[in-house]
């Protein structure tokens, strides 16, 4: 991002990019608590308005995304639920653009099928495969490819178990499904929005205004 500061605490209109997505799973009524995973002595987020939110708690990452949502897993308190029939959202902080709509559709998914779910998007652009040097190999079947998206949704307990033993097996784990997938446990797909980017770029930042700004006026216009 050609930035001093982590993405997450670069601003659009004057609001970090973790306020925006913060703000927009909060707002939704079947949300009830958060979890923020930081990195170590992170200086930031404590400075923010959105950190007093009491639905809001916080717990240190670790060196992989697999450390961080595990840690994030065991910080939760169901508060009398069991854990075993607790389900758990897992989002990148860098996807402030994620409509309750597709929120929606993924919990009612997740909870008919009882099976965890995550959301996508199909794959349209053709796909090559290059090697080392970037040489083109081949040209890949993009029938059943996806781009996957957060949130991720799964039961506390599948995910924790899935996350433990991906580490246990010192397995590659990009984000939660791969995790459920080397468990050998069933996990789909929910189709997404295109417009729930992830911010990585430094263009990214103006195209996340823009869709920000088109869906507060969809909302409100």
């Amino acid at each position: 991002m050609n930035s001093d500061y982590p993405k997450q605490y670069l601003k659009i209109d004057n609001i970090c990019i973790i306020e925006h997505t913060l703000q927009r799973l909060l707002s939704h009524p079947k949300i009830s608590r958060i979890v923020v995973v930081l990195a170590k002595e992170d200086p930031i987020f404590s400075q923010l308005n959105i950190a007093k939110n009491p639905a809001i708690s916080t717990v240190v990452g670790g060196k992989e995304r697999c450390d961080s949502v595990l840690a994030g897993l065991k910080a939760l308190n169901f508060e009398g639920l069991e854990p075993s029939d607790s389900w758990v959202l897992v989002h990148d902080a860098a996807r402030p653009c994620i409509s309750h709509q597709d929120i929606d559709n993924l919990i009612d998914f997740c909870c008919n099928k009882q099976s965890g779910a995550i959301l996508a998007t199909p794959v349209r652009d053709t796909m090559k495969r290059s090697n080392n040097q970037l040489q083109i190999l081949r040209t890949e079947n993009r029938e059943n490819l996806w781009h996957a998206q957060t949130p991720q949704m799964f039961k506390h307990d599948e995910l924790q178990l899935a996350l433990e033993t991906a580490l246990l097996n010192n397995l590659v784990i990009t984000d939660e499904a791969s995790a459920i997938e080397a468990m050998g446990l069933a996990s789909f797909i929910v189709s997404g929005r295109e417009d729930n980017i992830k911010i990585t770029r430094p263009s990214d930042l103006n195209l996340a205004k823009f869709i920000l700004s088109q869906q507060e006026y969809n909302v409100c216009g």
